[in-house]
């Protein structure tokens, strides 16, 4: 990601993948209705074969949905890294460098205990330029606020 001026958004903020979790909600609801519709039109099947088939539909659907969760929220205090099933609570001053380097499926963030966090709620995939931006104005915030370059 170049190294470009951003505009600080007003807190609080949260960015997430809205097209991916659009694509992965709607699919995941799709394919639900029609695996039990398919399920309850088939005469062969017996009840426990039906209820198979809505159960797995309901197992699909909830990995999509698992996998539609990532964000990252930043308010006055810090962020708030939501990934797919963890989250994790950073204060400003924790995070030195917001990366998204061609190439990285989501943005990374350097951690002032020498550590990498990625944040999925900030990914290229199927929505590069708002990734870019949303990289760019979380950039600006932690340089803002935090320990980030400009504070040394």
């Amino acid at each position: 990601m170049p190294d470009v001026p951003s505009e600080v958004p007003a807190l609080p903020v949260t960015f997430r993948p809205r097209r991916t979790r659009a694509v992965l909600l709607v699919t995941g609801a799709v394919m639900f209705a029609v695996i039990t519709v398919v399920a309850l039109t088939l005469e062969r099947l017996h009840p426990g074969e039906r209820i198979s088939f809505v159960l797995t539909a309901a197992l699909f659907y909830g990995v999509l949905i698992l996998l539609s969760r990532p964000k990252v929220v930043a308010d006055e205090n810090g962020v708030t890294v939501v990934n797919l099933t963890r989250s994790r609570r950073l204060a400003w001053p924790e995070i030195l460098r917001v990366n998204l380097r061609t190439g990285d499926p989501w943005v990374f963030l350097d951690l002032s205990d020498g550590t990498s966090l990625p944040a999925l709620g900030i990914q290229p995939g199927i929505g590069k330029a708002q990734a870019i931006r949303d990289a760019r104005a979380l950039r600006a915030l932690a340089e803002t606020r935090g320990t980030g370059p400009e504070q040394g």
